[in-house]
């Protein structure tokens, strides 16, 4: 079942400089529970893509469907949660009412917001941790709330948007092994913005290689490794020869741009 479909997708913007394009003929097609990552250099239009399935930026050419549905209709319809590069958590709300915020807004009654709460809370493993403040929390546990917050009202569409980018390597390694397992569990569709080509390799089924300004895609590549992975899958052949595609396809790109 087709999740998200873009086809001749372009995004132009406009500024006292002149236009900007963002997007120039983008198509690709994400099936339900797919892990699909984005990955190329900065200003290539990666976020500004998520950006355009959450409806916080309007595309000025081409078609774009989340759920067969406009991303303004798909937004309404909460169809999606967003992670975003920062973990976004008010620092007097408890990680508990942190995560329950967007229930709140959705009027959900408390005590299911409880129970949803504790739920999430418990698939990102930081059961025991709801009335703990941010400041209190490690900056991979913060994301994780982050996570938590998204999964709260059961989207079936999850945007991150290089959620792990400013986390020390160890920490990224773990929230990596930790967001497969999640991913597994819950069989969500996620879309992941990433600079980064082991983890687009570690964690994707399928790596949308972009290419410099404006932002098209220069490769899509279907991996072939197994849903499960052990972090060190990472020295495998398999996983050396994806890895080495991405690089090329993100070369290439540079040089055509």
């Amino acid at each position: 079942m087709t999740t998200i479909s873009a086809t001749s997708l372009d995004l132009t913007f406009q500024t006292a400089d002149g236009p900007v394009h963002a997007l120039r003929g983008i198509d690709l097609t994400v099936e339900a529970g797919e892990f699909v990552s984005f990955i190329g250099p900065s200003g290539c239009g990666k976020t500004t893509f998520l950006r355009c399935v959450a409806a916080l930026e309007t595309p000025t050419a081409g078609e774009l469907q989340v759920q067969g549905m406009t991303p303004d209709e798909a937004r309404r319809a909460r169809a999606y949660g967003y992670v975003f590069q920062a973990a976004g958590l008010y620092p007097w709300r408890t990680i508990g009412r942190n995560v329950t915020l967007p229930l709140e807004i959705m009027g959900y009654p408390k005590a299911e917001r409880r129970e949803r709460m504790e739920r999430v809370l418990d698939l990102v493993e930081l059961s025991g941790f709801a009335n703990k403040y941010p400041w209190q929390l490690s900056g991979g546990m913060q994301q994780r709330a982050s996570i938590a917050r998204a999964l709260s009202f059961d989207a079936g569409i999850l945007l991150m948007d290089e959620p792990f980018g400013a986390l020390d390597e160890i920490v990224r390694d773990r929230l990596n092994e930790e967001l497969l397992a999640l991913w597994a569990r819950t069989g969500k569709t996620c879309l992941f913005v990433t600079h980064s080509i082991p983890e687009a390799v570690y964690l994707s089924t399928k790596i949308v290689v972009m290419s410099p300004r404006p932002g098209r895609i220069a490769d899509v590549i279907d991996s072939p490794l197994p849903r499960e992975r052990p972090l060190d899958i990472r020295d495998t052949p398999e996983f050396l020869a994806v890895a080495h595609r991405v690089r090329e396809g993100l070369r290439e790109g540079m040089e055509a741009a």
